[in-house]
């Protein structure tokens, strides 16, 4: 039963009366004009809080109100209502999926919040046949795609490392793991999408169709459409995975192995390394899911006062091709230069390992550990530069890596579409850099401030050093800071911008383009 005009003016005068202080209302008529719209969802005006938190835990903007959508055309109608508000109004909308964001970005304050994981009218559907592909909507979780093509045989091919993630959320940045180096990131695997615009209009769009739409939105950071549905390439899902993990003690060697790997024709599906410094047991890594035999191994190998480097991968196969697969990891693990006795792995299906960082979680949650501030801070290393960068912080910015774990592992820049939004490094390979740190303390080594003073050192000294970094998930307050990180790109992402959403009311917590000028931080 939709809800009339009446019972949204009397939600509305229920909370004004009843001194409910949330945000301070943006436009005088905007309640009673929301009420007007003929929704298959609805409108919600209270417990607003859940809206105003991220996985950052680092912003807090309390929204108007949360738009649960019934279907694409209650997001349609809503942008398109905002929109013929004009520009004097101050309603902005943000979507938000799984609040993963790490700065507010899927915030909206005292705009409208889209909760993207109550879009349940675009229904999953699998296509097999010699291009395999399959619709889901955007608000839909990838561990829910992953259970979905797994019935037919079938899987995605480039993953995010963490998989209860949105679909709409995922491909508005990039969309990265290990399997980047072969198949690129997420937005490299999209076939067409479904966009609602920031004047309210649904449009399809391919690289055939609307192409110019359907770059802007890939990698867009939400400034120019809604996802509301992805076509994603899948391909043949093995049920099985050798994990191997291995040991290294100089970076040079750390390196040059991964490097290699990403451009042999021989190699594994999925390769990531990450650095341990001043710390003697992995297995305290939250992302460390292994079950070995042997859970001290890693204790064998002290790194106290100094850094050792990790480097992960895996091999699919089915069952029936065990022999083979055993004899091609042995091949490529003989080209290697890792510490042999560090050598470990374990056997595992396709989702499990997938998965892996999800069982990490529910343990992090149980001891109030996952809801914690989580002051990330991605990069793009230059190939040519990152000698240069872990010289200067590992060991020396960084004395420890007990706040979290330190991804460092290269792509292929080929794979990388230069036609999208997002902006990488300019050389052939690059390596993604990420400092994933907690904060669950108010003072000491793992509090915000100290962890966001790392970071900012960080960032200084690879502007000193001259290294042409980029940051992933970006988060800038000006927009000369903005115009920087796009460098020549500025000019495209600002005409997309005047042309898909005008009036800059989509994803106002990405602070790039103002229209009510919320604070800059909390």
């Amino acid at each position: 039963m939709k809800p009339s005009v009446l019972q949204y003016l009397k939600l509305f005068l229920l909370l004004a009366v009843g001194g409910v202080t949330t945000t301070p209302v943006p436009d005088h008529d905007a309640p009673a004009s929301l009420g007007t719209l003929l929704l298959d969802g609805h409108f919600s005006f209270h417990d607003l809080s859940a809206a105003a938190r991220d996985f950052g835990n680092l912003s807090s903007f309390m929204p108007f109100t949360v738009l649960h959508p019934g279907s694409v055309d209650d997001i349609a109608k809503t942008v398109r209502h905002v929109f013929l508000m004009g520009e004097n109004s101050t309603l902005t909308v943000a979507a938000r999926g799984h609040g993963h964001s790490l700065q507010g970005q899927s915030q909206a304050a005292g705009g409208i919040v889209i909760k993207m994981e109550s879009l349940q009218s675009v229904r999953m559907r699998v296509h097999c046949g010699a291009s395999p592909y399959v619709d889901a909507s955007g608000g839909e979780l990838w561990i829910n795609v992953l259970h979905e093509t797994l019935k037919y045989g079938l899987a995605p091919k480039s993953w995010t490392d963490y998989l209860h993630l949105t679909i709409g959320g995922t491909l508005s940045n990039a969309g990265v793991s290990g399997q980047a180096f072969r198949h690129g990131p997420q937005i490299s695997n999209v076939n067409e999408l479904d966009i609602v615009t920031g004047r309210g209009d649904i449009v399809t769009c391919s690289p055939e169709q609307n192409s110019d739409l359907f770059h802007a939105v890939l990698g867009g950071l939400g400034q120019f459409g809604i996802i509301t549905r992805a076509r994603i390439a899948l391909e043949p899902a093995p049920k099985m995975v050798r994990w191997i993990r291995v040991l290294y003690s100089d970076f040079t060697s750390f390196t040059g192995d991964q490097e290699m790997l990403i451009s042999a024709e021989s190699t594994f599906d999925y390769i990531e390394g990450f650095v341990i410094i001043n710390r003697t047991g992995l297995l305290n890594n939250w992302r460390a899911s292994f079950n070995p035999q042997d859970p001290v191994w890693a204790s064998h190998f002290k790194s106290d006062g100094m850094a050792l480097f990790c480097l992960e991968m895996t091999k699919n196969y089915n069952p029936e091709e065990a022999d083979n697969m055993e004899q091609e990891v042995k091949n490529i693990l003989s080209k290697l230069r890792y510490m042999h006795a560090s050598l470990f792995h374990t056997d595992v299906t396709y989702i499990e390992f997938l998965d892996r960082v999800h069982s990490s979680e529910v343990k992090l949650r149980a001891k109030g550990m996952w809801e914690v501030p989580h002051p990330w801070l991605n990069l793009l290393i230059p190939r040519s530069s990152i000698h240069i960068f872990a010289k200067g912080v590992f060991g020396k910015i960084l004395k420890d890596s007990s706040n979290g774990p330190i991804l460092l592992y290269p792509v292929n820049r080929f794979r990388w579409d230069n036609r999208t939004s997002v902006v990488i490094p300019d050389e052939e390979a690059f390596y993604l850099v990420g400092f994933l740190s907690s904060a669950p303390s108010s003072s000491g080594p793992h509090s915000i401030e100290h962890t966001l003073n790392q970071n900012k050192q960080i960032i200084e000294f690879s502007e000193k050093a001259g290294i042409r970094m980029k940051q992933y998930l970006p988060n800038y307050n000006s927009e000369q800071e903005w115009k920087a990180h796009f460098g020549a790109m500025w000019e495209t992402f600002q005409r997309r911008k005047n042309a898909y959403d005008p009036l800059a009311i989509l994803a106002p917590g990405q602070r790039i383009f103002q229209k009510a000028s919320p604070p800059l931080s909390s």
